[in-house]
């Protein structure tokens, strides 16, 4: 699978608060992400691949099919976005992966996304 530099991914964070259950608090955080395509062919998502890393090393993989629900073409000059969240154990942590999208002719490609963090606000200087 080639990787491209046809989407630009941007992801926005925010803490959504504490879980607490069974002794274990637990930390929301919600994501925002946009995908946007700058090359010159409409590119579908057909995949998707995350890597979670909270505070303690600890690592948790998610991969499937689209992003909540959808696999949509995405048009040049054109952007598509969603949310979605993650609970990690500790009050840090970050992500990381690809989005796999596939040309008109079937080719795929691996739009990386870079490591972003997940923090509860204050807890890194």
């Amino acid at each position: 699978m080639q990787v491209t530099s046809d989407i630009v991914i941007e992801v926005n964070t925010q803490f959504i608060g504490q879980q607490a259950g069974d002794n274990v608090v637990r930390f929301a955080f919600a994501y925002h992400v946009t995908m946007t395509n700058v090359g010159s062919e409409p590119l579908q998502l057909r995949n998707r691949y995350w890597l979670i890393t909270d505070g303690n090393g600890e690592t948790q993989e998610v991969s499937g099919a689209g992003v909540v629900g959808e696999e949509p073409v995405i048009a040049p000059d054109q952007s598509f976005e969603y949310r979605s969240g993650a609970v990690l154990d500790t009050p840090v942590g970050t992500m990381q992966g690809h989005y796999e999208f596939e040309a008109s002719d079937g080719t795929l490609f691996a739009a990386p996304i870079n490591v972003f963090s997940l923090a509860v606000a204050n807890v890194l200087n």
